[in-house]
């Protein structure tokens, strides 16, 4: 039987609880990259002490994290106590609701870290509650928060998490005078690069990289994948002969171009041809609206982006307020000049008026530096 404590108000963790629920989000982090739009979800069932079961989400479609630990208990299920990064969903998607998988598996008590905000799949705590189950909620609710960050902006903004990054030099420049920017970094630090490539979505530059670089943004890592690319191009200047529309590793390229009506019709049925997707927006200052951008791309369900661009579409998404998390590599070069920098444009008159950047955080990658933080979305734009 189950000799875990049963708690009337706030639950009290112990050592136990906590080790078990750290390594069900070390399994959900194994379906990172490959669950959107649903989100990262692990689960470990225990009994009598002894884990019976664990499971994780691997990939949209198939088996939730619950679902998967119960098959792999088997009987052994039956009086256990689940640990689920996310509340278990109660409704049918893809797939029925696991908070009934729970139930028919005879569980006794269900250790949540974080509620699910998705109004179509919430209730599952709830549902768990009426069939006599023990639901115990928070545990580890900021580390779960952070492993979902995509799929939780996703659902309380409407639109995809953004992760901007650049590399530059100890100058504060991203390319040289002559626009050369292979390469500012490391091959530590463009290895991490493709990496996160590998677990977004989306990749998004603006035109001004593709006539610099002419980047296949493909991600080359070993069972990679080639995530979407979205290019924001004002005036459809995007050539059928880019090499981001190039196949890679079988798997045909998915292009989606954001654009205004200053983009001539012949210029966007060429697009077209070529396989893109063309979404004429709205423009902000003569180019394409990054709101109307990312409301786009949330339709289409997409949970993650990663901005590679230069500096003019940088400052696009930083005066919207659409930038979540800012990755910069710093190199140990200097340039010199009046080469380009990571954010451009207008930018802030005063230093008072300049965006914080909170959660900082350097990590090195090779003679590199990797830093990282968030800026704050609620500052008012200068």
């Amino acid at each position: 039987m189950n000799d875990a404590p049963h708690h009337v108000g706030r639950p009290v963790w112990t050592p136990d609880d906590e080790q078990h629920m750290r390594e069900a989000l070390t399994l959900a982090d194994r379906g990172r990259g490959r669950t959107s739009p649903n989100p990262l979800v692990g689960c470990v069932l225990v009994r009598d002490g002894v884990v019976v079961g664990r499971g994780f989400h691997a990939h949209a479609g198939g088996p939730h994290a619950e679902v998967a630990a119960l098959a792999d208990a088997g009987p052994a299920a039956r009086g256990a106590t689940a640990y689920v990064t996310l509340e278990p969903c109660n409704h049918h998607g893809r797939t029925p609701p696991c908070s009934e998988a729970l139930i028919e598996a005879g569980v006794s008590r269900v250790v949540v870290a974080t509620e699910d905000p998705n109004p179509a799949a919430t209730g599952g705590s709830g549902r768990l509650r009426e069939a006599g189950i023990t639901v115990d909620l928070g545990l580890l609710a900021t580390e779960a928060e952070h492993q979902n960050e995509a799929f939780l902006t996703s659902v309380s903004k409407r639109r995809p998490f953004v992760h901007f990054k650049s590399a530059m030099t100890l100058d504060g420049k991203i390319a040289s005078g002559s626009g050369d920017a292979r390469w500012v970094t490391g091959e530590p630090a463009r290895a991490w690069v493709h990496a996160l490539r590998n677990e977004s979505d989306t990749i998004a530059v603006g035109m001004g990289t593709v006539r610099q670089d002419d980047p296949a943004l493909t991600a080359r890592v070993p069972n990679g994948r080639t995530p979407t690319k979205v290019v924001f191009d004002t005036r459809g200047e995007l050539g059928p002969d880019a090499r981001l529309f190039e196949p890679f590793e079988g798997t045909p390229a998915d292009v989606h171009v954001m654009t205004t009506e200053a983009a001539p019709q012949e210029a966007l049925k060429t697009l077209q041809a070529a396989g893109a997707h063309v979404h004429v927006l709205p423009s902000v200052d003569g180019r394409p609206s990054v709101p109307a951008a990312l409301e786009v791309l949330h339709r289409l369900e997409v949970r993650s982006l990663l901005l590679e661009s230069g500096g003019r579409l940088a400052s696009s998404f930083l005066q919207a307020g659409a930038i979540d998390r800012i990755s910069i590599v710093l190199a140990p070069k200097l340039v010199g000049g009046s080469a380009s920098t990571p954010f451009e444009g207008a930018g802030a008159m005063r230093m008072a008026d300049a965006w914080g950047v909170r959660d900082l955080t350097v990590t090195p990658l090779g003679e590199d530096l990797l830093l990282q933080g968030t800026p704050d979305l609620n500052q008012e734009a200068p």
